[in-house]
């Protein structure tokens, strides 16, 4: 495998008023770099090297401890990027829509179900909405695990990320994390999600 340190889909200020730029250039080009450069040296001249990210996070309790957090946060990062776009926001359509009312009631009871999730997770970490064994489920973890990872409560494939850590949202909300929540709606990519829930699906 060939791992990169892929380009933010779009520029720092993009996402503001609700993410503002000097986060997202922190985040980015800090944060997510120093995952990313000792995700490749804990992976360097190893069997590792030609394994995929799932292969590893699938065996990861047997892993060294920098696999699972540096690793994670690199993956974890990358989705938390994709998921959001200059042109999101509203309710996803199609059948994101259709699975969202069927296994949570409504678009509304999902996002409130959501939102509760991520504004009362103790500490750092990521909220996720995945798919496990077909259904969509919503979960937490701590730190840089994901649900793909075999140390996960909830396991199954992530297809939105929502990043609580601190560092995510401080700048501008400071301990306001539901304030941070509830600007991160305006940002989500339905359209990406989307793609992700299909992709996710033709591997149940």
């Amino acid at each position: 495998m060939t791992y990169q340190f892929t380009p933010l889909p779009y520029r720092y200020d993009a996402l503001e008023p609700y993410i503002d730029a000097k986060t997202m250039e922190i985040h980015y080009d800090r944060h997510h770099r120093t995952y990313f450069t000792k995700f490749m040296e804990a992976i360097a001249g190893t069997e590792l090297e030609d394994m995929t990210l799932e292969s590893m996070f699938a065996n990861v309790s047997s892993l060294a401890p920098a696999i699972r957090n540096h690793g994670g946060g690199y993956y974890n990062h990358n989705l938390y990027w994709a998921c959001m776009s200059p042109h999101g926001g509203g309710q996803p359509g199609g059948l994101l829509a259709e699975a969202l009312h069927c296994h949570f009631g409504s678009f509304e009871d999902f996002k409130e179900a959501f939102s509760t999730l991520a504004a009362t997770h103790f500490g750092s970490g990521f909220i996720w909405l995945s798919v496990v064994g077909g259904r969509l489920e919503i979960s937490s973890t701590s730190n840089q695990d994901n649900p793909l990872m075999n140390i996960a409560e909830v396991q199954g494939t992530p297809i939105l990320a929502l990043d609580v850590w601190e560092h995510a949202y401080y700048l501008n909300y400071q301990n306001k994390r539901p304030d941070y929540i509830d600007a991160w709606w305006q940002v989500v990519d339905w359209d990406q999600v989307q793609q992700h829930y299909l992709d996710a699906l033709q591997s149940v």
